[in-house]
């Protein structure tokens, strides 16, 4: 089964292929930083890919539409930048997002 690290935490939690970044941190047990309804709208959950960027799924019509609409044009020139509600596990990867920590509930 895939690995995802998430860095600077140095934490790593398995995700079944074709889940969601997040999907996979809050089935492990972590709260990933979001703003609306895990939809992919507000893009407060948007996360660098350090390693693997070719394990996630690509980049679909409306991650790329509300990352330009969030954050400019230029937000969507550098594939490491994913939205981890959209962003969907095909192997391995390695990102980097402050704000994730172990859910209290």
């Amino acid at each position: 089964m895939p690995r995802i690290r998430v860095e600077p935490l140095n934490i790593e939690f398995e995700a079944p292929p074709g889940e969601t970044v997040m999907d996979a941190a809050n089935a492990a047990g972590y709260w990933w930083p979001v703003g609306c309804n895990r939809n992919g709208e507000c893009t407060n959950c948007a996360m660098e890919v350090l390693s693997g960027v070719g394990r996630l799924s690509q980049m679909g019509r409306f991650e790329r539409a509300n990352l330009v609409r969030q954050r400019g044009q230029a937000s969507v020139q550098d594939p490491r930048l994913r939205l981890a509600c959209q962003a969907r596990v095909e192997g391995d990867v390695v990102v980097y997002k402050l704000g994730v920590r172990r859910d209290s509930f």
